[in-house]
């Protein structure tokens, strides 16, 4: 079964020099499970392709039911020298969720 990353989940994303950094935030305990499992770094690697060529870093905050990636290598080289239509990475965090998992339907229940 297929599911949404926006139907579990909010987005935030800037930069940090050629690094894109996304936010994914989930609603509630059920969606953090979800994207704690089926998000991978090799999943957004993936998603990214053509735009992201360096490596992929996660970082768990369950505090927040939030994860954080680090997309290096992405912007062209930053803000100020790049003349990409995105130089900040600040709509990497809506290209994010318009991803869709392939989740186990049994856990839905």
């Amino acid at each position: 079964m297929r599911i949404k990353l926006i139907d579990i989940a909010h987005g935030r994303s800037g930069d940090k020099g050629d690094a894109g950094n996304v936010g994914v935030i989930a609603y509630d305990e059920k969606g953090y499970k979800f994207i704690q499992k089926y998000l991978t770094k090799e999943r957004v690697k993936t998603h990214f392709k053509g735009i992201c060529f360096g490596e992929v870093e996660r970082y768990e905050m369950p505090n927040i039911r939030a994860i954080n990636f680090v997309l290096n290598n992405t912007l062209g080289g930053g803000g100020t020298v790049s003349l990409k239509h995105d130089a900040q990475g600040k709509t990497l965090a809506s290209a994010m969720l318009r991803m869709e998992l392939e989740i186990d339907e049994n856990e839905l229940n």
